[in-house]
């Protein structure tokens, strides 16, 4: 497997589009939000194919500012879990920030991947939030 990075608006993009709308918005009764496909377009987006060319997962990386990027939209296909891609995806991503010249990096977790990410060098920052239902914790790292 490796990874890519991804053209916004290419048929890869729409390829993860689909796949983090089944996998991230769909379970929870969440419509896909259209309007927010502008938004995407300076963003870097990142997949994890197979050796057949096959999107197995795939993450967005948003600019903030010159310094910080955020870590977004983590997703990886049902039929690809626990081959340990997500944690792929993130190392690619730190690295990619890093070459990018970001600094830092954040996201925002559910609570059951907060002590994971705390192994990995992440630092909670400030109090829980609640977005969409869901409580979430900011985690950040220096690159």
């Amino acid at each position: 497997m490796r990874m890519i990075d991804v053209d916004f608006g290419s048929s890869r993009y729409e390829e993860l589009l689909e796949l983090r709308y089944r996998v991230l918005r769909e379970p929870l009764g969440l419509d896909f939000l259209d309007s927010h496909r502008d938004n995407e377009a300076g963003y870097l987006h990142v997949a994890c194919v197979d050796e057949d060319d096959k999107t197995l997962g795939g993450l967005i990386l948003a600019p903030i500012d010159t310094d910080l990027v955020r870590l977004m939209q983590v997703a990886v296909s049902e039929d690809a879990r626990g081959q340990g891609i997500g944690c792929k995806l993130v190392k690619y991503a730190e690295k990619r920030a890093k070459t990018a010249g970001f600094t830092t990096i954040k996201f925002y977790a559910v609570p059951s991947i907060v002590e994971y990410y705390e192994s990995k060098g992440y630092v909670q920052e400030g109090e829980p939030v609640e977005e969409q239902g869901l409580v979430l914790f900011k985690l950040v790292k220096s690159l």
